[in-house]
């Protein structure tokens, strides 16, 4: 995942290498902590479908229960594969990473349509 994600949008994301320990002489599995660092105020909230609770705070957040159906701008995602959205806690990506984890036969992940089709 980690070479997908560097491949793919590189700016998006930052790595921490994980210390691992192996029991016996084996050497230990390398593993990496991912975050996605871009964060990106992209919902087109006239176009979204969606109940905002806390409205008029800096808490605001899209009631996730409610399952809201998104609709971004374009010029605020620009060429982002991978961002994510002020006031949603979910991750957001595009085909291509969605399509780059099929061809590296990445398993273990979720992709959902934040269309809410």
């Amino acid at each position: 995942m980690k070479g997908v994600l560097e491949t793919v949008d590189r700016d998006g994301v930052a790595f921490l290498r994980c210390e691992t320990r192996s029991v016996g002489r084996k050497p230990a599995p390398d593993y990496w902590l991912c975050d996605v660092i871009r964060m990106l105020d992209a919902i087109d909230e006239e176009k979204t479908r969606g109940e905002i609770l806390y409205d008029g705070t800096e808490f605001r957040q899209y009631d996730g229960m409610a399952r809201p159906s998104f609709v971004f701008k374009e010029e605020v995602v620009g060429s982002a594969h991978i961002f994510r959205p002020r006031f949603w806690g979910d991750i957001i990506c595009d085909q291509t990473v969605k399509d780059a984890c099929k061809t590296a036969g990445v398993r273990g992940i979720r992709f959902r349509d934040a269309a809410g089709d």
